[in-house]
């Protein structure tokens, strides 16, 4: 007999119940009970054994605070864009396997005005202690830590106003980056919402327009904001890479947290329009953008290492010869390439969700560590590392996130019934 999408429950709605949202805040509240022991601990018995070291600066407790609320900041900023990204790339492209999908990245952009509120606030308290170039003597020919590099590059963060002042035009680029990208999740949110109502390919069409123009802003504003929020800390070091590589941690890490909610809805009894074969199509997206990341990751490396310039292999040199960071490089390659391209080698791996869901959990844990190799060594220097404050900020803010992005997921039905390729992604096999 011959089966169609009506066959199915087009109006199912995610139900958010009261035992999840309770299992999700105590994740939450154990984090934030391992944080708040963390900064006692560092008040307490740590926060000043190596002041006046790392540049005659005296370290304090809170700047390894600061730091680790800049690296979830970015990560999971990172994560909820990439979300909006993916769900813009189907309409783009014209996918239709992925239909019945679509609602579930779309749910992740709920978290960009959040993370916008806690980026900015974060800088504006914490700038001194995340951004080297923030300091003014850099800047003053006539003071003895005038540093000619970082005056050289002043006006990227300072332009037009005078450097070491107020760095307006940074500041302008992280309101304009998430002004549009919240801007861009509304409109495409919207239009599918009312594509559900008022059906017809009209409103796939108006989202395949706003989705290629949030793609092309996505393509330049990702690039800068990994220069500016990640590369920016090591101020005297530069990859032509590195926008590249942010985009494949994020990418990989927000592909991993789709799969994982998609096969937890699955389990749940929820989308049985997705069968094998469209996880099988994420977990070959987790597995080739995997190896991507690591392509990226070995390409930097061996560009750096080969042409051997000192105020490039300085980023290496530091996190390699660290007694803080240099496990941390093999503990980043494990979980983030040998992991999961040994795991998700075979077909059979890629189609159930047990390896799915073990992969991309170590997934998203690793490329956290790729983003605590970037942040702490430049903010920290040997005095960060990977403890109780680590630990409780990553389960407060992953807590966090999933609580919005499922409770948006529950607002609205799960599929988009009136997409015009519904009935493909019904017959979707490979």
């Amino acid at each position: 007999m011959a089966h169609s999408t009506t066959n199915y429950n087009l109006d199912q709605k995610f139900e958010f119940t009261a035992t999840l949202k309770k299992s999700i805040m105590t994740v939450l509240v154990i984090g934030a009970v391992i944080l708040a022991v963390g900064i006692i601990t560092a008040m307490v018995g740590g926060g000043h054994d190596h002041a006046e070291e790392a540049g005659g600066h005296a370290f304090h407790w809170y700047q390894r605070l600061f730091a680790n609320l800049w690296i979830n900041n970015v990560y999971f900023t990172g994560i909820a864009i990439i979300g909006v990204f993916f769900f813009a790339l189907q309409y783009a492209a014209q996918a239709g396997w992925s239909t019945a999908i679509l609602r579930i990245p779309l749910s992740f952009g709920n978290w960009l005005p959040i993370a916008a509120g806690l980026m900015i606030l974060t800088f504006f308290i914490a700038n001194h202690d995340l951004f080297h170039w923030t300091h003014s003597y850099l800047f003053d020919k006539n003071s003895p830590e005038y540093d000619k590099i970082i005056d050289g590059k002043g006006g990227f963060f300072y332009w037009p106003m005078e450097k070491g002042t107020f760095p307006i035009f940074f500041i302008l680029r992280m309101f304009l980056f998430f002004g549009f990208w919240v801007f861009f999740f509304n409109k495409l949110k919207s239009l599918a919402f009312e594509e559900d109502i008022k059906g017809g390919t009209g409103y796939w069409r108006k989202l395949r327009t706003w989705s290629a123009l949030f793609i092309v802003f996505f393509a330049v504003s990702s690039s800068v904001a990994a220069w500016d929020w990640v590369m920016s800390i090591d101020t005297h070091w530069f990859s032509t890479m590195f926008g590249w590589y942010v985009f494949a941690s994020w990418f990989v890490a927000g592909l991993s947290a789709i799969t994982l909610i998609v096969v937890f809805l699955k389990d749940k009894g929820y989308l049985e329009m997705v069968n094998q074969n469209h996880i099988h199509d994420l977990g070959k997206f987790v597995f080739a953008f995997s190896v991507f990341w690591t392509y990226i990751w070995f390409s930097q490396f061996l560009l750096i290492y080969y042409a051997n310039i000192p105020e490039e292999s300085v980023y290496f040199v530091e996190r390699l010869q660290s007694d803080v960071y240099s496990p941390f490089i093999f503990v980043n390659l494990v979980l983030n390439f040998f992991l999961p391209f040994l795991v998700l080698m075979t077909r059979d791996a890629k189609r159930h969700a047990i390896f799915l869901k073990v992969v991309c959990s170590i997934i998203i844990l690793g490329h956290w560590f790729d983003f605590f190799l970037m942040v702490q060594p430049g903010t920290l220097g040997h005095n960060g590392g990977f403890g109780l404050m680590e630990i409780g900020m990553l389960l407060v803010y992953g807590a966090a996130f999933t609580l919005v992005a499922l409770g948006a997921l529950a607002k609205k039905p799960l599929i988009a019934k009136n997409h015009p390729m519904l009935e493909e992604s019904y017959h979707h096999h490979i």
